[in-house]
């Protein structure tokens, strides 16, 4: 009985390992690409813009800091699906084209769901302090008050960063 669950066990093991080298074989997240900066909002002030790169724009930019983990599947197909959905939702890099998610940024920095709690253990830079919290969501509301991110913009690229 003992030498039987000992087989079952390192055929469990086998099979997991034979899986996960297969897994790195899929091709999706494991060319992450990072599309140029084309247009920054006009921020209300440079606090705001550091604190929404610190917390924000690893995922909702296109300056992301991919992780050595994110090469290895199947995290890598988490963090690439992670990052190219928040950029599809809200890209503080492409405020040229229309930010229809942008006004929720307050709500879901308000309500503590952004950065993600998840996010935040492997970035602690990331984590905001109620200060910084409060100082980030009044400045994403004079931010996207001035600079409205729902309409369209013009794509001349003589705005300001």
């Amino acid at each position: 009985m003992h030498r039987e669950r000992a087989k079952l066990i390192k055929r469990g093991v086998l099979g997991a390992g034979a899986l996960f080298v297969l897994a790195q074989l899929v091709p999706y997240g494991h060319t992450q690409k990072n599309a140029p900066v084309v247009q920054e909002p006009k921020w209300d002030s440079p606090a705001t813009r550091d604190l929404a790169h610190r917390a924000c724009m690893n995922c909702h930019g296109n300056q992301t800091i991919w992780p050595w983990y994110s090469n290895i599947a199947p995290v890598s197909w988490l963090v690439a699906s992670d990052v190219y959905g928040a950029r599809a939702k809200l890209n503080f890099t492409e405020f040229n084209k229309p930010q229809k998610k942008a006004r929720d940024a307050v709500d879901e920095v308000q309500g503590g769901d952004m950065p993600p709690w998840f996010y935040v253990i492997m970035h602690p830079e990331a984590k905001l302090s109620d200060t910084d919290r409060s100082a980030l969501i009044e400045g994403f509301k004079r931010t996207f008050e001035s600079d409205k991110p729902n309409a369209e913009h013009d794509h001349d690229g003589d705005r300001d960063k």
